[in-house]
Parts: structure tokens; C-alpha cells; sequence
């Protein structure tokens, strides 16, 4: 018999691959446990993949990949409280306009929307604001998998513990088959764009953060220029002023296809990535307008690009940024992509990046066909030592022992993972890294990947 090979899967943004055993689009959380039965009875570890949008290895699937497409069902809605339960494979850019129907909205999103909801929660994905947390913050309850194939609900009082730990679980505690978020009253964001000398925004840093109800900038660190992004939450019923079709068509160029064949000429000359990234910085434009808020949160990304990111102590963002400016400076260093600076809120999630404290997120960026790794080795080091945590949906080398210190509580998630799947069945190499490794995942038992090799 001939054996059935199946497609090889990549990430959006091709740096992780795998070619697992088997692949299943289960339609119901019973199909996912029958899945998860049928995975430990033939020795594969089960892995759950949403749009596929992590830099990290955290979805890669060795074993049985469960692609959650079909979960992408909106199962109850109700206006008065605004709880809100959804199948897990719901992508985020489908969910929001049909809450918007509602007459409801997501309370924060990320500058991207293709991921999944159960991908972005269980990935730690957050916005900016330092009023607001994360998306995982919005969680009610969950649905749940688990590796003895028993499915099972959570919240804060039904199974607390898991709750406390799922909410950000990185896929290693079961295969999250439904989400309950608490959703607020549609709301329109007023956006104000406006350039400003990289000097001044570091200096008034604490500042810009705490006097709007979103900030964030980029910043090429080739140029003195920043582009500040400041949001106003206003009432569902405010008038829009949406950017009108024909600039929106020409930022899409710009951004999209102009970049794209800016960032190929980087590649192929290096000595060109410093105009052009200079260039790319004038052409920075302030605008103002408003819209509803998912509308104006999330912005289209075309150009394919590496993204590490870490959270540090706000209090150290200045420091942390004049240190990577001056790396760069030093090494000549060509960086296609700006830095992207965010502020979030404290959060009681265990693993969570946020756990216990105010953050800066400083996400470094390279386009995917330049070298990236003495840049990102160099602001992976620099955060760390700032009492960096990274983002678990992009791309760093901490393991388990560097993890440890940074949060209170990873003894006791890991400890929950060991009592809910000792075998390690829904781990994979990079869980074994971050993680450690389950106490029965052996390689006999789950094949040579429970090693992470």
C-alpha cells in the first residue's frame, strides 16, 4: 500500500513548516476528543492550528495537525450583558463585523486580525492602551479538549484553576473548542497619525502612553522620524469620518506592493536600506479620521516580514530603545521594518506576558527575505536583560530554565500541564523548549519530536 503523504503546512510567514501524519478538520468539540483518542492510541501528538499567523513554532504539528475551520460558528449572543460564545476556529476579522450587527464590539484587538480567536487568546495577543489588557483579559470561559478525551467547561467558577491558566495556555493544556468573551457596546475610535522627532517622543514617553486611550509608534531605526498613532474611544453613535476610498487604495499600494519592491531593492543592494528606510519615514503621513473600532485597530499587512517581540517593564522603554538604536548604530546594522513600541495593562493570567505589571511591547521586525538573526539575537538580549518576557506567537530562543524567573506562576502551570497531559500529547518541540518537558513524553512513547530534536 502506498502511504498517504500529507501537504506540507506553513506559517503566513514561511519561516516554520511541518508535514504532519495526519490532518483533521474536526466540525464539534466530540469530533476533537474523538480526534485526541484515536492520536494517543496510535502514539501522535495533537496539535490545534488556527490561520497560522505565529512566528513561533507554537502551532507546528509533527503528529496529527486539527485544523479548526470548521469551529468557526457564532453559537450565542446576547446584547443586554454582552457575553458572547464563539466556536474556537472563529477567525477575528469574521467575528467583528458580526458583532457589530449586535450592536457590539471586542473591547481591544490586536493590528492584525486574521488570527483565530482561540489562536490569539492562547498566544497572548493584546493591543495597546495602558487602561486595557489583552484580548485573553475578555475571556469568560472555555471549552475545552483534554488528552483523556473528556471534554470540559471553564471559568472563574466552574474549574478556576484551569481557567486561570488556559485563558493563556499556549495550546498545552487541551484543544479549546468554544471561547465566552465579555464584549462591550459598539464604539468608534477617532485616530490621530502624526510624525514626530524620535527625540521627543522617547522624552515624553510616560507621557504620550497615559494621556490616551491608545498609543503606539513606529520607528525606523535608520531615521530620526516617528510615526505616533493615537486612539480616542467615542460612542457607537458618533458620526463617521472613515479615510476616504481613494486614499485608503493608495496607502494599500504604498504599503503593500510599494514596500514590497522597496524592501527586494534593500535586499539586493544593503547599502540602499538606510535611505530607504529614511525615505520610508518621510512618507509618514499625519492624517486624522474615524470609524468603528475594529475598523480602525487592525490594518492590512502584505508584505511578508520576521517579527520577535518582548514586554518589558514600561518604566524601561526609553532605555531599552536608545540601547537598540545604538546597536545598530554600532554594527551597521540594515533594519527594513520599523520598531513597533505598545503599552498594556497589568493582568492576573499566569502565563501571561502581562502578569503583575504594566508593560512596553517593542516588537522588532525584519523583511522575510533579509538576515535576521544577529539583529534579533541583539534585541532579544538587550529586552531580556530589561526584564523581558516574550511573546509567545513570535519569534525568540528563551527555554524553560530562562523562562522560569519571569513569571510567578510557571511552576504552577507547568504542574497543571504535567496533572492534565503527563504524556505530553498536545506538546510539540517548542513547548518541550519553553515548557520543559512532560514527565512521560519520551521518545518511544511520542515519537523522536518530544525532544524537541
Amino acid at each position: 500500500m502506498t502511504p498517504v503523504t500529507t501537504p506540507e503546512w506553513r506559517n503566513w510567514a514561511g519561516n516554520e513548516q511541518a508535514r504532519p501524519a495526519r490532518v483533521a478538520h474536526p466540525r464539534d468539540a466530540e469530533e476533537v476528543a474523538a480526534e485526541i483518542t484515536v492520536a494517543v492510541r496510535d502514539g501522535h501528538r495533537v496539535k490545534a492550528v488556527g490561520a497560522g499567523h505565529s512566528f513561533s513554532p507554537a502551532a507546528v504539528a509533527p503528529g496529527v495537525q486539527l485544523r479548526l475551520d470548521r469551529l468557526d460558528r457564532l453559537v450565542s449572543v446576547d446584547p443586554a450583558t454582552g457575553l458572547v460564545t464563539v466556536g474556537a476556529g472563529m477567525p477575528l476579522w469574521k467575528l467583528n463585523p458580526l458583532l457589530a450587527e449586535h450592536g457590539l464590539a471586542m473591547e481591544i484587538l490586536g493590528d492584525i486580525d486574521r488570527q483565530t480567536v482561540s489562536g490569539a487568546v492562547s498566544t497572548g495577543t493584546h493591543g495597546s492602551g495602558l487602561r486595557f489588557g489583552g484580548i485573553a483579559t475578555q475571556l469568560r470561559a472555555l471549552r475545552l479538549a483534554l488528552a483523556d478525551g473528556t471534554v470540559v467547561h471553564c471559568s472563574p467558577t466552574e474549574r478556576p484553576e484551569l481557567f486561570a491558566a488556559a485563558r493563556v495556555g499556549l495550546g498545552a493544556l487541551g484543544v479549546i473548542t468554544e471561547v465566552t468573551l465579555q464584549c462591550v457596546p459598539l464604539f468608534a475610535l477617532h485616530a490621530r497619525d502624526t510624525a514626530m522627532p524620535i527625540a521627543d517622543v522617547l522624552g515624553q514617553l510616560p507621557e504620550l502612553a497615559a494621556a490616551n486611550d491608545h498609543f503606539e509608534f513606529f520607528w525606523f531605526p535608520h531615521s530620526e522620524t516617528a510615526l505616533t498613532r493615537r486612539f480616542t474611544r467615542l460612542p457607537g453613535s458618533t458620526p463617521l469620518r472613515p479615510v476616504p476610498a481613494l486614499t485608503r487604495r493608495l496607502d494599500e499600494a504604498l504599503n503593500g506592493p510599494g514596500f514590497e519592491a522597496m524592501c527586494r531593492i534593500g535586499t539586493r543592494f544593503p547599502a540602499a536600506v538606510r535611505p530607504i528606510a529614511r525615505f520610508a519615514a518621510k512618507a509618514m503621513s499625519a492624517r486624522e479620521w474615524t470609524d468603528l473600532s475594529y475598523r480602525v485597530f487592525a490594518s492590512p499587512r502584505e508584505v511578508r516580514f520576521l517579527e520577535g517581540e518582548f514586554a518589558i517593564p514600561r518604566e524601561h522603554a526609553t532605555a531599552a530603545l536608545r540601547e537598540i538604536r545604538q546597536w545598530i548604530d554600532r554594527h551597521d546594522e540594515r533594519v527594513s521594518f520599523p520598531l513597533e513600541v505598545r503599552f498594556v495593562a497589568a493582568d492576573d493570567i499566569w502565563l501571561s506576558t502581562a502578569y503583575g505589571r504594566e508593560n512596553c511591547y517593542i516588537a522588532f521586525h525584519q523583511y522575510h527575505r533579509m538576515p535576521h538573526r544577529r539583529y534579533f539575537e541583539a534585541c532579544e538580549r538587550i529586552l531580556a536583560d530589561h526584564g523581558g518576557r516574550p511573546h509567545w506567537g513570535k519569534m525568540h530562543t528563551l527555554d524553560a530554565a530562562a523562562l522560569r524567573p519571569r513569571y510567578e506562576r510557571f511552576d504552577e502551570f507547568t504542574a497543571l500541564r504535567d496533572t492534565l497531559d503527563p504524556a505530553g500529547v498536545f506538546a510539540n518541540p517548542y513547548l518541550d523548549r519553553v515548557l520543559g518537558l512532560a514527565p512521560d513524553a519520551t521518545p518511544t512513547a511520542l515519537g523522536a519530536a518530544a525532544l524537541g530534536r
